[in-house]
Order: structure tokens, then sequence, then C-alpha cells
């Protein structure tokens, strides 16, 4: 009994997915109407090939025939005319449809080479000596003639019914047959549809009920309710969906959280997501590399051309560098704007040096379009430093502090913070674009 009730429980159709609900509903359904399908074809196969054989064989045989007999009674008559007239001109109609007939039993010879086609073939060789006797001038032939033309038309008649009957009969069998398909093809195809219809309504209400619940749960989700939960029980694919879209709401509430917290300039992601981000590599326990990118000469380029132009440069520094990890990163890697003229990135160690070059490489390019000409003759710009002194500031550089993490050397966000900021101040003790990595892997 305990058996039974495991069994039981194992077949419970609630228990099956979705596309096991609709198969259980649905296959008999296929099942029958692939059946009627195969077997109208192999009907329709047959009836096809039985109105092959009769327009290529049997319609040929008969229309032969009657050809056939035709010229034979149009060769005794002008045979019996030549007996009384002796006009050379029966004589030339009979040759040709002497021909007529030759042509005709060729194509019976070829079409159906039987006792009755050699035996009309025989009898039309005595047909045609006798006739020959007859034309030469012997008049007692005239009677043998006459003879052997009963002979060869009653074979002719005789060979005529048989293939009419045979032909008959191969129609009657098609008609059977073709009445047959259609009835067993209905069969077999309702049996199927009965069967499938028994189960359809169910499957239909449930997957109908569970669908309305996700529709409330987009509207919910859609005015901010991020937590609702559309309780679909387990056992299909819908419930795996339900759950999906559960984890697709609590993704859109990280997303929320980090659109608020977007730099409004360039969209990246700003200090909550680098922090929350930070936290979950050092809790995986990975190696990975932090990269905090810094602009110099930033602010003198900024009061010299405008607020306007200098948003403009962190905007598409930003997109400059969110492409380059894009192309070069691998997917885990991560981009954010601190604010200001701060930029970090995430990436993993064995791309690291990679990607800070064609990041370098990509600013000292893009950066020449937005100086003037003079400024870019002389190499760079006058204005005033933090303490107010006039002095020149070469054009804008990109300098790169790389902090290789991982084990317990770094324990925080705060921390890593902290390095990188003390590593950036040594970058950009250095000329121009360049970039530092401090940690496992060092390089000047």
């Amino acid at each position: 009994m305990e058996m039974l009730s495991r069994l039981k429980s194992a077949f419970r159709f609630s228990n099956f997915s979705l596309i096991q609900k609709i198969s259980v509903g649905y296959a008999a359904m296929a099942l029958f109407t692939m059946a009627a399908l195969a077997f109208s074809s192999f009907s329709l196969y047959a009836l096809n090939k039985t109105a092959r054989g009769i327009a290529n064989n049997d319609l040929p045989i008969i229309s032969s025939l009657i050809k056939l007999r035709t010229s034979l009674l149009a060769q005794e008559s002008y045979a019996g005319k030549y007996q009384i007239l002796k006009d050379p001109t029966f004589v030339e109609l009979f040759h040709q449809r002497e021909k007529e007939t030759l042509v005709n039993l060729r194509v019976l010879q070829e079409l159906d080479a039987s006792r009755d086609t050699a035996t009309l073939k025989r009898l039309y060789a005595d047909f045609r000596l006798a006739a020959a006797r007859l034309f030469s001038g012997e008049s007692n032939r005239e009677g043998e003639l006459r003879g052997l033309s009963a002979r060869l038309l009653n074979a002719v008649d005789a060979f005529y019914g048989k293939r009419q009957d045979l032909l008959q009969a191969e129609l009657q069998s098609a008609n059977y047959q073709q009445e047959s398909t259609i009835r067993w093809t209905i069969i077999i195809s309702c049996t199927g549809f009965l069967l499938a219809i028994g189960v359809a309504p169910f499957v239909t209400y449930r997957t109908f009920r569970a669908i309305r619940k996700l529709q409330r749960a987009t509207h919910r989700i859609a005015e901010g309710d991020f937590d609702y939960d559309p309780q679909i029980p387990p056992g299909d694919e819908i419930s795996d969906l339900a759950r999906d879209f559960t984890r697709m709401a609590a993704r859109l509430k990280v997303l929320e959280q980090n659109s608020l917290d977007a730099s409004p300039l360039t969209r990246l992601p700003g200090n909550i997501a680098i922090e929350r981000v930070l936290d979950q590599r050092l809790k995986s326990g990975g190696n990975f590399a932090f990269c905090y990118a810094d602009l110099d000469n930033f602010k003198p380029f900024s009061d010299h051309y405008g607020y306007a132009k200098g948003s403009e440069l962190l905007r598409v520094t930003g997109d400059l560098i969110l492409a380059t990890v894009k192309e070069l990163g691998d997917p885990g890697s991560f981009v954010g704007h601190v604010g200001g003229d701060d930029f970090v990135m995430v990436l993993s160690t064995d791309r690291v040096s990679e990607i800070c070059e064609a990041v370098i490489r990509s600013f000292d390019q893009e950066v020449r379009r937005h100086f003037g000409p003079e400024d870019l003759a002389r190499g760079g710009i006058d204005g005033c430093d933090r303490y107010g002194v006039h002095r020149f500031f070469p054009i804008t550089t990109i300098s790169i502090a790389v902090i290789i993490c991982g084990g317990d050397e770094y324990s925080s966000a705060v921390d890593i913070a902290r390095a990188s900021a003390q590593a950036k101040d040594s970058a950009k003790e250095s000329p121009g674009s360049n970039y530092l990595i401090v940690g496992k892997r060092k390089q000047a």
C-alpha cells in the first residue's frame, strides 16, 4: 500500500511540468493525427499508383484494341472490294491500314506481352498472308480471308472484354479504398481530438490563472512594490517563471537604487554601487584589480574653456572607459564614477595592464579634440592653480592607480579607497598619462 501511495504521488498530474501537462493533453491528438496523416498518405499513394496504372497501361491497351478492330474491319472491306473490282487503289488502302495495325500490335506488345497479344500477332500474320495471296490473283482465297478476319475480330473482342473487366475491377477497388480512407481518417482524427479535449480545459485553466497572477505582480512591481510575491505553487515552467520574475524584481530594486546613486552626467554607478561591488569581491575571496582613474589638470581646463566643455570631457571620458572595459574586460568587470574627474574600474588581474593601456591611448587621442589649435600648439593653457598662482598647465592627461586586492590584505572598501588614494598621488608624479600597479603584481 505504501508503494502504491508513492507511485500515485509521483505521477500526480500537478507534479508535471507545463510541457508535460500540454504533452499529456495533446500527445494523443498528435499521435492520432499523425496516424491519420500516414494512413491517408499511404492510401493516396496507392490510389495514385492505381490511377497511373490505368492511365499508362489499361487505357492505352483498350484504345489500341479499338483502333485495331476498326483497322481490321477496314482491311477486310478493302480486300473484298478488290476481289470484285480489281482496282489497285484498294490494295494501297489495305496496306495503309496494315501499317496502322502493326503499330497498334507493337503498342500491345509493349504494354501487355501476354498470350492474348501473341495470339493476335499470330492470327494477323495468317490474315496478312491470305490477303497477299488474294492480291496476287488466287481468287479462291476470299473465303479463307473472311474466316481469318472473323477469328481475328473474335480474339480482339475477347481481349477487349477481358481488359474492360480488369479495368472495372480496378476502378471498384479504387473507389472502395477512397471511401475507406476517408472513413478511417475521420475516425482516427476524431478519436485523438476527443482524447485531447478531456485534458486541455484543465491545463488551460491552470495556465491562465497563473498568468493572471503574473499580470497582477507586473502591476504591483510597476507601482514600485519590488517585494511582491505572486505566490504561484511550484510544479511547472510558470512557477519557474514566477521565481525568475521575483528575482527580476529584486534586480530592478537594485538597479533603481543604483540609478538614484548614478552620476547624472555619465550615468555610471556611484559610490553606493562601488562599495557594494567591492564588498562582494572581498567576500568572494578571489583576486581582483581596483583601478582609480583621475584626470590631471582638469580644473584649469574647465576654468579656461568653461563648465560645459568640462562636463563634456567628463562624459566622454566615462564613455570611453566603459567602452574599453566592455571590449577587453570579462563579463564581471565594473565601471563607476566617484564624482568630478575620478573614475573607478574593477577588473580581473590578468587583463588590467591591457585595459589601462587601452584607456590611456583612447583618452590621449580624445582629449586633443577638446583643446583649441593654439593651446595644442603650445602644449597646454595658462591658468591659476588652487592657490591662485598664475602658471602654465600641460594638456590634460589621465593617471590610473591600480590596487591588486585579494586574500586578507584589505578588509573593506574603505581600506581599498585609502590605498588607491595614496597610489594615485604616486602615479600623478610622473608626467603624462600613465598607470601604476600596487599590490601582489607590481609594475613601475
